[in-house]
């Protein structure tokens, strides 16, 4: 929550930002814009609509400070971004599973995280936390803990009597789970123990952990928009990605790893990103399975 600050001799009264407030927290007195509130959520509008550059908010930064490239300092404007070259970079980038094994610079990691702010997220709360693992040692780290999160249920789950009682008080997670994963898993762990065969992270030389408050209004959906944006800045950046669904999992049901890990107890873990330079070169965009909306009328 921030204060905003409107310079009365520069403000010439447009308006402007009273109709793009949707927090009713600017007012026109005397044909001049008074900020009428203790605090609001600093969505900014108010200061980005302003012609004459006469508000500013306490508590933001307008800049981002990029270190592995110049930003833009004009707005694109609606219309004005070129679409096509936008839904290009949308098909090209894709889930990377073979890496190079290049290292992948902190100041670029840090770079992606602060465009993951960019997002919209809900009431403007910004609930996110970013953890970043830089080195592909740190990568193992993880790996090790989420490989014996998945030993300890692979025990469970081969276990007949505890998955008929999980069937009659549990829905049948645990037998859903056996069905379904315990086979490829059991591999997948033979082949990290035995063969050092990362089937996890597929090589990746580090990792982002998206992480969001539990107490914000739609934490997940806000985590998820940021990592959205940051997997399509790595692929700009010459980087894959790849989420890690089965990570999140283990973090999500076993606490030890989220303390091991720093993740604060009223956080919740919404994306584990995989990120290095691919060692492969795609030629044309993947398919899609075709989707018809739905049109809906009310007359």
């Amino acid at each position: 929550m921030g204060t905003v600050i409107i310079d009365k001799e520069i403000c010439i009264g447009c308006g402007l930002c009273v109709d793009v407030c949707p927090y009713n927290a600017i007012q026109l007195v005397e044909n001049r814009a008074v900020y009428v509130l203790q605090d609001c959520f600093s969505c900014d509008h108010c200061r980005s609509v302003c012609p004459v550059d006469a508000v500013s908010v306490a508590g933001l930064v307008s800049g981002m400070n990029f270190s592995t490239f110049t930003e833009r300092a004009e707005v694109v404007q609606p219309g004005a971004g070129g679409m096509a070259e936008i839904v290009a970079l949308m098909r090209s980038r894709r889930s990377c599973r073979r890496y190079s094994g290049k290292t992948v610079s902190l100041s670029l990691l840090k770079d992606l995280v602060k465009i993951g702010t960019t997002a919209p997220s809900g009431t403007n709360s910004q609930p996110w936390r970013f953890s970043i693992l830089p080195e592909r040692q740190d990568v193992l780290f993880l790996g090790d803990l989420t490989a014996d999160y998945y030993r300890n249920l692979n025990r469970q789950a081969q276990n007949r009597a505890l998955r008929l009682l999980m069937k009659l008080f549990g829905r049948d997670k645990l037998g859903i789970y056996y069905r379904k994963y315990h086979d490829s898993v059991q591999e997948s762990l033979r082949e990290w123990d035995e063969e050092g065969r990362d089937r996890l992270f597929h090589g990746a030389t580090a990792v982002i952990l998206v992480a969001a408050g539990s107490d914000a209004s739609c934490p997940a959906e806000d985590a998820l928009l940021a990592t959205q944006n940051m997997l399509l800045a790595a692929h700009a950046a010459g980087l894959g990605s790849c989420l890690v669904g089965f990570a999140v999992e283990a973090m999500r049901r076993n606490s030890s790893i989220r303390k091991k890990m720093k993740i604060a107890e009223d956080m919740d873990v919404y994306t584990v990103i995989g990120l290095g330079y691919p060692d492969v070169k795609y030629m044309r965009f993947s398919g899609r399975r075709s989707v018809v909306p739905e049109i809906l009328r009310f007359n």
